[in-house]
């Protein structure tokens, strides 16, 4: 891209709106804002001006800057939407690795690129994400169990999704709620990435390294965080990565319980499958079998019929 063909383009870009674009850039790659008027020769005051909209950039200045920054020229001059960075931050409770931590922030920083694409397209289109939220669940100071089943069922009702299994839990979600969701590749502890934002609305990353059933479990588990922690960004661990568990985190895993094999379903179920059965007893193939329904891994269901007094205790 040319000089000229650059300074045509600067010319109808809105200043403060490439300010932004040029700040945010500039914070993502760690550089101040004396840094970054070195590279253009400058005053800092000059940068402080620039990132403000108060001047404009020089098409030389903006070559040198997304150089500096390691971006391509094109992704400042295209009139794209700008959304604030995703805030996510690691809570006290993990048990952090910094190799591990770096890969998820890296994982972040890509999930956040797909979110501006998709509001981008959106826009390009002229046809938005439709938004079928609920208003925020109140949870302080409730019993996590009962609340838990209390949203899953109410989900469930709103949503029209009966009592038995969501096979296109994604979709459901996706479609029927207005999240905006993406599957990308990250250490294996790490279950679910979830942050909401004004434009964007509830976004959620999945691990894309795991198998059928986790994913799911970690969709149910980030659509809790959306229903009651809506503004909260939450970086989720499979179970057993925790020095201790959040109750926040107890609460989203009742919730995925309850979600994804409903009580008055699975029970009907259950019982239905033992009267099929000779000796009218549950069998392991009907484990497998009930498992599968629900999409679900044979060991968290057999946890739920456990707490459910359908299995005797310690059969996982």
């Amino acid at each position: 891209m040319n000089n000229i063909l650059i300074n045509n383009v600067l010319d109808n870009i809105k200043l403060r709106h490439l300010g932004e674009q040029l700040q945010q850039a500039r914070n993502k790659c760690g550089m101040t804002q004396a840094e970054a008027a070195k590279v253009i020769n400058a005053a800092r005051t000059t940068m402080v001006a620039i990132e403000k909209g108060e001047r404009r950039v020089k098409a030389t200045e903006l070559i040198k800057l997304a150089r500096a920054y390691g971006i391509s020229v094109s992704n400042f001059v295209r009139v794209r939407p700008v959304i604030e960075p995703f805030k996510v931050r690691f809570q006290k409770a993990y048990r952090q690795n910094e190799v591990e931590k770096f890969q998820v922030e890296s994982v972040i920083e890509q999930w956040e690129k797909f979110c501006q694409n998709y509001l981008e397209l959106e826009e390009i289109m002229n046809a938005p994400l439709p938004q079928n939220y609920p208003r925020e669940y109140e949870v302080s100071r409730m019993p996590i169990e009962r609340t838990a089943e209390a949203i899953a069922v109410g989900e469930r009702q709103r949503l029209g999704l009966g009592d038995g299994p969501i096979p296109l839990l994604r979709d459901t979600l996706e479609q029927s709620v207005g999240l905006r969701i993406f599957y990308l590749k990250m250490p294996s502890k790490y279950s679910e990435v979830y942050t909401y934002d004004e434009k964007l609305g509830g976004c959620m990353a999945i691990n894309a390294n795991h198998p059928e059933e986790r994913r799911r479990w970690s969709l149910a588990h980030g659509y809790l965080h959306f229903l009651a922690h809506r503004r909260k960004s939450v970086v989720g661990l499979i179970e057993g990565q925790y020095k201790r568990m959040p109750e926040s985190d107890r609460l989203a895993e009742a919730f995925s319980k309850y979600f994804l094999m409903p009580t008055s379903g699975l029970l009907k179920r259950f019982y239905d499958m033992c009267r099929e059965n000779k000796n009218q007893k549950f069998t392991p193939t009907n484990l497998f079998i009930l498992a599968h329904y629900y999409g679900v891994s044979c060991e968290l269901l057999t946890y739920r019929l456990e707490e459910m007094e359908l299995l005797p205790s310690g059969t996982a």
